[in-house]
């Protein structure tokens, strides 16, 4: 029977064999030039249609149902990072009727698909247009501000050296003690195995057929990102599911690495004041 061990020497020798060479430069700079303009494209392609709402993220995440109380004298406020067309946004706002979410995507085709929505209104959601790996997320949300924010399946589309100063955005506008619930590729997922010469950018990204682009986590990976840049880690995981392919009557194993990180609560001053004598 083969181990674990085993198991992912054997997945690494396949990635080593059949990607040993890195695309040019040429091509890796005007993947990073398009990034958005090929977003765009994915959403012109397939509308709404893609991806099935994730109404699991309550059951992974259940924090976001906790009583308001727990968390403010407030309503809580939830900030989505590469919110798409809304399938994390409407299934929290129904969810959790005193939540209140900030939505934002760098993809305008996308924005204007969460804002056709029927159950968009700004009195609970507000979508913005935003590239957070160059804009401030504070132009729009205030500083301190929100009490959790979703990074599902986002951060994976960004270029590695840009992926500490999209965390550092997105503590701008956390409050001290809130979270950032995370979720994205793990390293040798299913899809990653699949990719075929000349796809891979730099190591553990790659291209899809449609320009746009996918980074495969290890945990660790994810921690240093993530205490390099300030958080608290409350939780990294593994997390392994099975994705059927009706089409092909298939069943697909998938790898995610899910997260759990928290900005330290800060010492107020009169935390640090002397004792009275």
């Amino acid at each position: 029977m083969e181990s674990a061990t085993d198991g992912l020497a054997e997945r690494d020798a396949r990635c080593n064999r059949k990607d040993s060479e890195v695309m040019s430069d040429f091509k890796r700079e005007k993947l990073e030039r398009e990034a958005k303009k090929n977003w765009d494209m994915f959403y012109k392609r397939n509308s709404t249609h893609f991806f099935k709402d994730r109404h699991w993220i309550t059951r992974e995440f259940p924090e976001l149902l906790q009583n308001v109380s727990q968390i403010d004298a407030r309503n809580p406020v939830l900030l989505e990072v590469g919110c798409g067309v809304g399938n994390t946004v409407y299934p929290l706002l129904e969810e959790n009727p005193n939540m209140f979410i900030y939505a934002c995507d760098f993809s305008p085709r996308a924005i204007e698909f969460v804002k056709a929505n029927s159950e968009y209104t700004e009195t609970r959601c507000v979508a913005f247009v935003c590239d957070i790996t160059s804009e401030n997320l504070t132009d729009t949300v205030g500083h301190d501000s929100v009490d959790f924010v979703t990074l599902i399946f986002v951060l994976s589309s960004i270029t590695p050296e840009k992926m500490s100063s999209v965390l550092k955005n997105i503590y701008n506008v956390l409050k001290p003690g809130g979270c950032i619930f995370f979720r994205d590729y793990g390293l040798y997922d299913h899809a990653m195995l699949r990719f075929g010469y000349g796809h891979k950018i730099a190591e553990n990204f790659y291209a899809r057929q449609d320009g746009t682009r996918a980074y495969y986590f290890s945990e660790e990976k994810l921690a240093k990102l993530a205490s390099d840049t300030g958080y608290d880690i409350k939780e990294i995981r593994s997390v392994q599911r099975e994705t059927v392919n009706r089409k092909e009557d298939i069943c697909v194993p998938r790898l995610f690495v899910q997260a759990k990180l928290s900005k330290p609560c800060i010492a107020t001053y009169t935390d640090l004041s002397p004792p009275q004598t």
